[in-house]
């Protein structure tokens, strides 16, 4: 457990949740105090689902920590049954309930007895693992639950379906453009000519859970939720799977490569050479931008990477293969996944980043000081601090990141959103960069109250190395301020004297 005011994952039960809230017909039970309960707002303010998000906060109070909570538990989960009469109930602690180290499968097991519903315990511990590892964890808890089940009742059907076919593992609520990019991977497999078979968890029913054998292979879109499952269905029915997120011309062409060749090892001859030669021509513009002069303009630009280890692996090979940018390193939050990512980028940047500690990238990035960022919402407001433009391309999720308009970041379309990112944000580096040399309004505190530009702030050395003593985030801030207060004392040279002056009147 960490203290503190940004995560980039954030607590194990709100993984399950969001596996729980993606399904039909599934309720979820949280035993969790006031506070812990702010899942069913953030889910109904970022996704605009019309229907209520189906999961209840089973409240520890003071009467609860008293008495105990085995009786409120029960009696939440047997009155859901009796409303909403679930397929399946999930229950689930926080790591604030999980203190009081209650036995809650024995509430399970004694709800199970009053109900219609089936009832699982969330087999995750909240201690250990974060919301990336919780909502893969679940998933696959929950269609290991019915295939057994399927098995014991003899009815699972494992005969492969006439044509090619797919189950897309994986895409749940509060995604990073998981929506958008759904519709694009139906239309990637359309093309293909391959019949999806199962979608999960999204909008999908349980007892269907049964007929996932039915397909050829399993595709996993991310690697953060959705991996556990595709290995234990390939582990259960020989089932192969592919882990390659489709995001960027490169991705892409191996992802259907790699589709080729599984359909052949069903004796499937398919070829999509001429499939991907005319998308590459006449859909995605990214290869045709990739040698456009604008492009080129980006050759020896320098950027950093930093989010979940799918996207920011799959962004950093768009930077150095497609784009020509320098990538000064990659990063990612997901320290789980440290060895897959790590052969994915070690060839292809400077250096390597692993750390879920915001304060660390926000160092790292000041250090490195990089034409732009490419990362999550943090690394977003590092750069409002430090003055380098950024593209968002990884959760954590915001508001921003379900736009009404269609913005997929895989498949075809994905690489054109992916161009206009990665272009604009350099071009809007550039343009502050000239507003700040001529003048100009601007995000940024100008230095006069005029729009000229014709006065040069000098620095002593002394005054130099203290500014370089000062934390990187917020050094460009202080210096702004500082420079400014000089020229409004008419002074344009700066010491310690005037560093000093200037933070004891402005608080800088």
């Amino acid at each position: 457990m960490k203290l503190a005011y940004w995560m980039y994952s954030g607590p194990a039960h709100i993984g399950t949740l969001r596996v729980a809230s993606s399904f039909k017909n599934v309720h979820a039970i949280m035993h969790a105090p006031l506070g812990d309960d702010y899942f069913n707002v953030m889910r109904s303010m970022l996704e605009r689902d019309r229907n209520f998000t189906p999961v209840t906060a089973s409240i520890v109070d003071r009467h609860v920590l008293a008495r105990g909570s085995q009786e409120k538990v029960i009696y939440n989960i047997t009155r859901k049954d009796q409303e909403v009469n679930p397929d399946l109930v999930v229950l689930t602690p926080t790591c604030t309930s999980s203190i009081l180290q209650e036995d809650l499968q024995n509430f399970v097991s004694r709800a199970s007895i009053e109900t219609n519903s089936d009832i699982i315990l969330a087999d995750v511990n909240h201690y250990r693992v974060n919301e990336l590892q919780a909502s893969d964890r679940t998933l696959e808890q929950i269609v290991a639950f019915y295939i057994k089940k399927a098995i014991q009742d003899k009815t699972l059907d494992e005969t492969k379906t006439k044509k090619p076919s797919v189950n897309i593992i994986g895409i749940l609520s509060l995604g990073f453009h998981s929506q958008h990019d759904l519709i694009e991977l139906k239309r990637l497999f359309q093309d293909l000519d391959i019949q999806i078979n199962q979608i999960i968890p999204e909008n999908a029913y349980v007892h269907n859970l049964q007929l996932l054998p039915k397909a050829w292979f399993n595709f996993v879109p991310y690697r953060e939720s959705g991996l556990l499952t595709a290995q234990f269905l390939e582990k259960e029915f020989n089932m192969p799977f592919i882990d390659i997120i489709p995001m960027g011309l490169m991705n892409i062409n191996n992802f259907v490569q790699s589709v080729q060749s599984v359909l052949r090892n069903y004796n499937c001859e398919r070829n999509y050479e001429m499939y991907l030669q005319n998308q590459n021509q006449y859909v995605s513009q990214a290869a045709w931008f990739s040698r456009s002069i604008d492009c080129q303009n980006l050759t020896g630009k320098t950027a950093i990477v930093f989010g979940d280890a799918s996207h920011a692996a799959a962004m950093t090979k768009i930077l150095h293969a497609e784009m020509h940018v320098k990538v000064l390193w990659s990063g990612t939050y997901c320290t789980h996944d440290v060895t897959w990512f790590k052969s994915e980028v070690q060839d292809i940047c400077s250096e390597i980043l692993i750390t879920d500690d915001h304060n660390i990238v926000a160092d790292m990035i000041a250090r490195t000081d990089p034409n732009a960022i490419f990362g999550t919402q943090m690394e977003r407001h590092v750069g409002k601090r430090l003055n380098i433009p950024c593209g968002v391309i990884s959760s954590p999720v915001h508001i921003q990141n379900f736009p009404i308009s269609y913005k997929p970041f895989l498949g075809f379309e994905g690489t054109n959103q992916i161009a206009d990112l990665v272009y604009n944000s350099f071009t809007l580096g550039m343009e502050d960069h000239l507003l700040d040399l001529f003048g100009g309004h601007d995000t940024i505190d100008v230095l006069t109250d005029t729009l000229s530009s014709n006065t040069e702030i000098i620095w002593s050395p002394q005054a130099l190395q203290e500014l370089s003593r000062i934390p990187g985030f917020i050094r460009g801030k202080v210096k702004r301020n500082t420079e400014k207060f000089a020229i409004n004392k008419k002074t344009y040279k700066i010491d310690l004297d005037i560093m000093y002056e200037a933070k004891e009147k402005l608080g800088t």
